[in-house]
């Protein structure tokens, strides 16, 4: 803490102050917090987990030997470097052989359902948002690489700097292929064009927060008659999609971008763009030059001084390629089984209390508050780990061919994902890996999902009192399941379809309250003059606001809550506002904060340590907040939603 700071001035600072000074930013990291501080932990725990399972001997086609071997590939930087781009030159090689536009889009194909991707589209399957029990054929096209689409519309110094960065990234990557510098800078200019007439196509992130703007359900043999390049249905064939009626096209206008470009763009051109997406995709795990320029290019984006270090990178690459095999070994050592009871009961009285808020409030009709607590009666919850592990039958992994077992890797999933098809919807899948310092909601599944990861301190502690407890993970519950009743999950209903669940008049009371939300986040600033997007965050601030509501009126059900013993001098009340803003601890590179404010949906931690607790009576009351201090607002500017 940093008492020299009021608490009505900057609560943030005063609960954090001193750490923040006190631990500065490592060199490879770009940001420091309590978020990358337990990640920190829980990779050197999964390290350990590792370098045991790496060991030779194990049981063939056991977790440990495909998690082992895994990272034991994935270690052998002599094996690696000795290798080059060998991985890719065949691949390279074949898209230099394209003669035709045909030719570049069963090229597309070809890789993708041989474990590799080269951009221009993508075919997937997902859940039908309408229909949530049912899979559907997903296509989306235009591929970009830059943080975001005014990176290429956009000539202010920042983007300018970003572009310039971005086109000697392409050209060392090119170089080291052996293209000479003058071709290599000449596809750097191909590439970015290419890319930046995609990216004009694009929607703003604003504008994909919309989910019924997002959902264009079309007839796949009636949509490709509008185009002179797709056909679709060869396309889903050769996609390993088959017996498909209609599928959903997120962003139509940029499939009929694309179509009109591949008129206009010579074959040339669009050679160079796969193999720089192959190039891409594939240089993080090719020899230590590739590895290296590409460090050189996020760097500008991101501010980080040197190198994650390998075993840092390749333990987080098993955790990702592997979730359920590493999340079993994970779950088995280090996750103690009480802790997951002692969060099905916080959840449970989470729950009540949202419901008693629902309830309560003054601004909604009957009608609609009884199907807003029947959907939240319909929350599912998983915590911890899943309750059925995924196995990846079949999936081979060989301690001696990184590149190969990444490939593998990505095939499994490929036909696992579009195996999907024409079976019941898998609601047992957990979305994030038992490791994973993080919390989620799924609107299409009505879900919430607490990783075993974050059920440890600061977040969740044994040992602490409930003051912090409710102010850390009871706040991030809450803020977990307010977001199925934000602006983009309230407008799915209690089963996770998107259907309109609202009275008119209901829905128009939340909008122009959700826009207060928006003005008060767009006047904070970072650096001095970069403006929070108040819309792009407008989800994760309505989050953090009704989780915080929602965990305060559940904290003071408990008998702490009730009391007004002190704690090293401080109230109940006080440590769970406390407890809140350390959760958010931490400071940023400025590039990475720049690029955060253009990309995160999520605001600044100073903005969230901070500026929730300005519509809470009861902060006011725990600190004494006057009117003269900075974050005061008026009674009647307070913003009560949840």
């Amino acid at each position: 803490m940093d008492k020299t700071v009021a608490p009505g001035n900057d609560f943030y600072e005063y609960a954090n102050g001193n750490w923040i000074k006190e631990n500065p930013i490592p060199a490879k990291e770009t940001r420091w917090g309590t978020f990358n501080i337990l990640r920190d932990e829980n990779n050197k725990k999964v390290q350990s987990i590792l370098v045991d399972a790496g060991k030779p001997g194990q049981k063939p086609g056991s977790a440990k030997q495909r998690v082992g071997d895994l990272y034991y590939s994935a270690m052998d930087s002599l094996t690696i470097e000795k290798r080059g781009y060998a991985p890719i030159a065949r691949d390279l090689e074949r898209i230099g052989q394209i003669k035709t536009v045909d030719g570049i889009i069963n090229e597309v194909t070809f890789d993708r359902v041989n474990g590799a991707s080269v951009g221009l589209f993508n075919v997937g399957v997902g859940t039908d948002t309408k229909h949530p029990d049912t899979y559907i054929t997903n296509f989306g096209a235009g591929a970009t690489s830059l943080p975001d689409r005014d990176n290429y519309l956009k000539s202010d110094p920042r983007s300018l700097k970003i572009q310039t960065a971005y086109k000697k990234y392409i050209t060392d990557m090119f170089v080291l292929v052996g293209t000479s510098p003058a071709e290599a800078a000449k596809n750097a200019e191909t590439v970015f064009n290419i890319e930046k007439q995609m990216a004009s196509a694009q929607k703003s992130r604003v504008e994909m927060r919309d989910p019924n703007a997002n959902y264009n359900k079309v007839n796949i043999d009636e949509f490709s008659k509008n185009y002179q390049h797709f056909n679709f249905r060869q396309i889903l064939a050769a996609s390993k999609i088959t017996g498909q009626d209609s599928m959903l096209v997120s962003q139509p206008k940029t499939v009929k971008n694309l179509d009109e470009m591949l008129n206009t763009v010579p074959v040339a051109d669009w050679q160079v763009y796969l193999k720089w997406h192959l190039l891409r995709g594939a240089a993080g795990s090719l020899s230590s030059p590739f590895v290296k320029t590409t460090f050189a290019y996020t760097s500008t984006l991101s501010g980080q001084q040197v190198q994650t270090p390998r075993n840092e990178r390749m333990a987080n690459l098993v955790d990702g390629s592997l979730p359920d095999l590493l999340g079993q070994l994970y779950v088995e050592k280090y996750f103690p089984q009480a802790a997951k009871t002692y969060m099905v009961n916080l959840v449970n009285n989470l729950k009540v209390a949202l419901g008693e808020r629902i309830q309560g409030l003054d601004w909604m009709s009957a009608e609609t508050k009884e199907r807003a607590l029947k959907k939240l009666a319909a929350f599912s919850v998983k915590i911890a780990y899943p309750d059925k592990w995924q196995n990846y039958d079949g999936l081979t992994i060989n301690r001696n061919d990184y590149y190969g077992n990444l490939r593998r890797i990505s095939l499994y999933r490929y036909n696992e994902n579009v195996g999907h098809l024409g079976k019941p919807v898998d609601k047992t899948r957990m979305g994030m890996s038992p490791p994973t310092v993080n919390a989620s909601y799924s609107p299409n599944r009505n879900e919430i999902t607490f990783p075993a990861g974050i059920l440890q301190a600061p977040f969740f502690d044994f040992e602490a009192d409930d003051a912090m407890n409710y102010g850390g993970i009871g706040a991030v519950i809450g803020h977990e399941m307010t977001h199925g009743f934000d602006d983009q999950g309230r407008q799915f209903d209690y089963d996770g379809a998107l259907r309109d669940w609202w009275t008119p008049e209901d829905a128009a009371k939340f909008k122009a309250k959700a826009e207060k939300v928006a003005q008060q986040y767009d006047a904070f600033t970072i650096l001095d003059t970069v403006h929070v997007n108040g819309k792009l965050t407008l989800g994760e601030n309505l989050a953090d606001l009704g989780g915080l509501n929602v965990a305060y009126t559940a904290f003071k059900k408990t008998k702490e809550g009730q009391s007004n013993t002190k704690i090293d001098g401080f109230t109940p009340d006080q440590r769970f506002f406390m407890s809140w803003a350390q959760v958010w601890r931490g400071s940023q590179r400025p590039e990475a904060a720049q690029t955060s404010i253009q990309t995160d949906p999520h605001s600044p931690a100073q903005a969230r340590g901070n500026l929730p607790l300005t519509n809470i009576d009861a902060w006011y009351n725990a600190f004494d907040i006057k009117p003269t201090n900075k974050l005061y607002k008026k009674p009647e500017d307070r913003i009560k939603i949840w």
